[in-house]
C-alpha cells in the first residue's frame, strides 16, 4: 500500500482527509508545524485521534523550512501528496502579509520541489474560492477569470495554482488544485464563523454579523470535502486534448494540470446560517451588526459540473445537518 503525505494534518481539513485515508488503509505521514495561529491544544487533540491508527506517522516540520522539507522527501518515497498546510484566514492576511507569503508561497514551492525530486505520482493541493475576488459572474466556474483577488490570502492561493501549473508543464508533475468553498463542520477552527458564533451564543455573548448578514456563502460540509479529496487523489490528471492555447481555459491545460471547485452549490445568506444555528442550540443570538470587512467578497457560489464529471460525486450535505453535527461535536469536546 502506497504512502501518502498529508501536509497540515493537524489542521481542520487536513485532519479529516488524513483520517479518511487511514480508514481506507493507506499509510499516511502527517506533517504540520503546530503554529500558534489558534489553540494548539485543539491541533494536538486532532493528532491524538490520528495516532490511534497504526498506519499513521506524524512529523513536525514547517513548510517554509527548505532543508527539512528536502530531507523529508529524500528519506520517504511518497506515492501521492495532499498539500493542505497553509496559513489560513482572509482577515489575518490584511495585518500579517509576510506570514502568508512564507507559508503559502514558499511552503508550496518546497512541496512542489519535493514532489519533483521524489517523482510523486500526483499532487493534490488546497486552493480557495477567494481567488475569484471581484468577479461577480455566478456561479463561479473554473473557466472564469480569477485574476482580481481582494486579499493577500487570495493572491497567495492564486499564486500556488500558477506555480503548480509551471511544474506540471516543465516537469510533467500531475497536479490538481481544489478551490474550497467555506468549509465547516466538527473539529473546525476557532477563528471560523460557525465556531465563534456557537461559542458566543452558548456563553451569552454578542456575535459580530458583518454586512447585516446579507453575504451569501456556499457552505460546504467537511466530510464532503474529505471525500472529494480522496476521490480526486485517484484521478491523476493528464493533458487536455481539447485545450486551445488561443482561447485558454484556466481550469485545464495542455499540461497534466486541473482545477476544480469544491462547493455545496447552495449559497446561503449568513443570516439564515445563523438562524439554523440558533434553532439547533435553542438560544437566540445577541447580534452586533457591522459593515463588511476589508477583503471579504459579497457572495460565493460554486459551479462543480467539471468535478462531478471527473469523480461522480459533489458535496450535498444541507446546513441543517452539518450545523447539527458541529454543535454536537462542540458540546462533547468542550463539555458544554
Amino acid at each position: 500500500m502506497q504512502t501518502i503525505l498529508v501536509t497540515g494534518a493537524a489542521g481542520f481539513i487536513g485532519f479529516h482527509v488524513a483520517k479518511r485515508c487511514l480508514d481506507a488503509g493507506f499509510q499516511v505521514v502527517g506533517m504540520d508545524n503546530l503554529n500558534l495561529y489558534y489553540d494548539v491544544t485543539l491541533k494536538k487533540a486532532r493528532l491524538a485521534c490520528l495516532t490511534e491508527f497504526s498506519n499513521f506517522e506524524f512529523i513536525e516540520i514547517d513548510l517554509n523550512d527548505r532543508d527539512a522539507m528536502g530531507k523529508l522527501f529524500d528519506a520517504r518515497p511518497f506515492g501521492k501528496v495532499v498539500h493542505l498546510g497553509a496559513q489560513a484566514g482572509v482577515r489575518y492576511s490584511v495585518e500579517n502579509p509576510y506570514v502568508y507569503v512564507d507559508s503559502n508561497v514558499m511552503g508550496t514551492l518546497n512541496v512542489l520541489e519535493g514532489c519533483r525530486q521524489g517523482n510523486v505520482a500526483h499532487l493534490v493541493y488546497a486552493s480557495s474560492s477567494s481567488v475569484y475576488g471581484s468577479n461577480t459572474s455566478q456561479p463561479f466556474s473554473v473557466s472564469d477569470s480569477a485574476d482580481h483577488p481582494l486579499s493577500l490570502y487570495a493572491a497567495t492561493k492564486k499564486a500556488t495554482e500558477m506555480m503548480a501549473h509551471s511544474y506540471s508543464h516543465l516537469y510533467g508533475l500531475p497536479t490538481t488544485g481544489l478551490r474550497f468553498f467555506t468549509v465547516y463542520g466538527p473539529w473546525g477552527r476557532p477563528d471560523m464563523a460557525l465556531f465563534k458564533f456557537t461559542k458566543a451564543i452558548l456563553e451569552g455573548h454578542e456575535i459580530e454579523v458583518y454586512n447585516a448578514g446579507k453575504m451569501k456563502r456556499d457552505f460546504t460540509y467537511v466530510d464532503d470535502i474529505a471525500k472529494v479529496v480522496t476521490l480526486v487523489l485517484e484521478e491523476v490528471p493528464s493533458s487536455d486534448p481539447n485545450w486551445n492555447s488561443r482561447h485558454p481555459d484556466p481550469g485545464s491545460s495542455s499540461a497534466p494540470f486541473r482545477i476544480f471547485n469544491v462547493g455545496n452549490q447552495q449559497p446561503t445568506e449568513l443570516i439564515r446560517f445563523i438562524e439554523v444555528l440558533e434553532d439547533t442550540i435553542g438560544i437566540k443570538a445577541k447580534k452586533k451588526m457591522l459593515p463588511i470587512q476589508a477583503g471579504d467578497v459579497l457572495d460565493t457560489f460554486a459551479d462543480v459540473d467539471s468535478l462531478t464529471t471527473a469523480i461522480g460525486f459533489s458535496p450535498s450535505t444541507p446546513i441543517e445537518i452539518g450545523i447539527q453535527k458541529f454543535v454536537a461535536w462542540y458540546r462533547e469536546y468542550y463539555h458544554v
